[in-house]
């Protein structure tokens, strides 16, 4: 099935943007709304800089959402995540921020967003948040989820 959507990226030359831009996000719309099913991304180059030291830290970012009626556009995902490159986050402000945006952007019925971020120091920081509905079963999901993550 061919669709054809006026992506301001994806089929163009890339052009990349190293400061965080929500902007740079394109949805299109689901095509299975009948159905539940796992959409995952998994982002193993991530680069976000140390806020107080400047220092580059390296993460896989990995996403994985439920969708409702809007898809993340894949290249637009990318940019956006590239987007992190020169600014300042902690790890777990990196994970919350793309969490917040995803859902502003996509409305999904759930979402999880997990940093597995290289070690510095001899210690790696790989948090974890989710999201489900409010007041449905997606709700308890993700309360479910985060109880029993890394158990």
């Amino acid at each position: 099935m061919k669709t054809k959507i006026p992506f301001k990226s994806l089929g163009k030359k890339t052009s990349y943007t190293f400061n965080y831009d929500f902007n740079l996000l394109e949805t299109f719309e689901n095509s299975h709304q009948d159905r539940d099913y796992w959409v995952h991304f998994s982002c193993p180059e991530f680069t976000t800089l140390c806020p107080i030291t400047g220092q580059p830290d390296f993460a896989t970012i990995s996403i994985a959402y439920i969708p409702q009626t809007k898809m993340v556009e894949s290249k637009s995902l990318k940019l956006y995540l590239f987007s992190f490159r020169n600014e300042g986050g902690f790890h777990e402000d990196c994970v919350n921020i793309i969490l917040k945006d995803l859902i502003k952007l996509l409305e999904p019925k759930y979402l999880e967003v997990l940093g597995d971020f290289t070690p510095r120091g001899g210690i790696s920081i790989n948090p974890y948040v989710n999201y489900g509905i409010p007041s449905t079963k997606y709700e308890e999901m993700a309360n479910f989820r985060l109880l029993h993550h890394n158990l």
